[in-house]
């Protein structure tokens, strides 16, 4: 038991750290998250590798300045096997165009997120598929 809540907090973290460099950073680093051939799927479309992840985030950036913050809630670990993990959470995100301060709305969108996570040589977890299910969402454009 100890295990899987050890686990369990390391995933919620890494899952945060994400979010946070996406929201912090533009998302920069994002692709260091994944493994080489990761699958990165959105309710808009599907990206395979760190390349794809990488030029992504490179696009977002280009747009211009952007608001984001994505909020991850209720993580679940699912499932622990060898070196590969399955959690999943409820992200909200809050987002828009410009830079602060903007006005105040609900979040865009809320979504499921369920990943699988492979634990790497230097025993760091990498992630090798996530998948958004968009829950409820408002007219405001995503990016994604």
């Amino acid at each position: 038991m100890q295990k899987m809540l050890s686990i369990r907090q390391e995933l919620e973290a890494l899952a945060v750290d994400y979010w946070y460099e996406v929201d912090a950073n533009g998302g920069v680093r994002a692709h260091e998250f994944y493994t080489a051939d990761a699958i990165f799927s959105t309710s808009m479309k599907t990206r395979q590798g760190q390349a794809q992840i990488q030029d992504f985030y490179r696009i977002r950036r280009q747009r211009g300045p952007r608001l984001s913050l994505h909020i991850v809630q209720n993580f679940r670990l699912e499932q622990v096997q060898d070196q590969q993990a399955r959690c999943g959470y409820i992200m909200s995100l809050y987002a828009a165009d410009g830079e602060p301060v903007l006005p105040s709305r609900p979040p865009i969108m809320i979504a499921a997120v369920k990943e699988t996570l492979l634990r790497q040589p230097d025993l760091s977890w990498r992630y090798s598929v996530r998948t958004l299910t968009a829950l409820f969402r408002d007219d405001t454009p995503t990016t994604g």
